[in-house]
């Protein structure tokens, strides 16, 4: 019975790719969650778990389905698998898919944890800049190795496994009080 139902699943993986990276990122995302809470300290009796599912939402829900559209975009738009179509994909992601995803993270998650709109916007204005600053300095290079190297069937797992520490990030960008990090950036002004 178990090998059937593992064989099935594999084969439904291999025929919809969005499911393999939703099932990854449902996975990943509330995992690098409780790691940031690990690290923070936090001992496994004390975790957030509906921060956790928050993110398992986000993850599969939200970004895998996200990120497949735009990975498939990019290979339409960019067919060749080289070096100057992965940088052109990479470059690309940064300016459009990368501060639209962030704004969303932190917009959606925070409507997920029934802040209103107006605070969510305001964690928007103070979080995406400082966390859009990290990211173009790590994905370009991850991305223009997963399109230049990876097949594009598994090019969402592959960046799902890098994102977990990505994911960690975020979780720790995600706990910081805005009073905190609106502080910091009138001082970096």
């Amino acid at each position: 019975m178990v090998p059937v139902l593992l064989n099935n699943a594999r084969v439904f993986l291999n025929r919809y790719p969005v499911a393999r990276g939703m099932l990854t990122y449902s996975l990943l995302w509330p995992t690098g969650c409780l790691i940031q809470q690990s690290l923070a300290g936090t001992h496994w009796r004390d975790y957030d778990w509906r921060k956790c599912f928050r993110f398992f939402i986000y993850g599969g829900f939200i970004v895998a389905p996200s990120l497949y559209c735009w990975i498939r975009l990019a290979s339409l738009m960019w067919p060749a698998q080289n070096l100057k179509s992965a940088i052109a994909k990479a470059l690309t992601e940064q300016v459009s898919y990368t501060p639209m995803a962030m704004t969303f993270f932190y917009f959606g998650m925070s409507l997920m944890e029934s802040k209103t709109v107006e605070e969510s916007l305001a964690e928007v204005r103070a979080k995406v800049p400082p966390t859009y600053k990290v990211a173009i300095c790590i994905w370009p290079l991850l991305q223009t190795f997963n399109f230049c190297v990876v097949p594009e069937k598994n090019r969402v797992p592959f960046v799902s496994l890098c994102s977990l520490l990505w994911t960690i990030f975020l979780a720790y960008m995600k706990q910081l009080e805005l009073e905190r990090l609106q502080k910091g950036n009138s001082v970096m002004k």
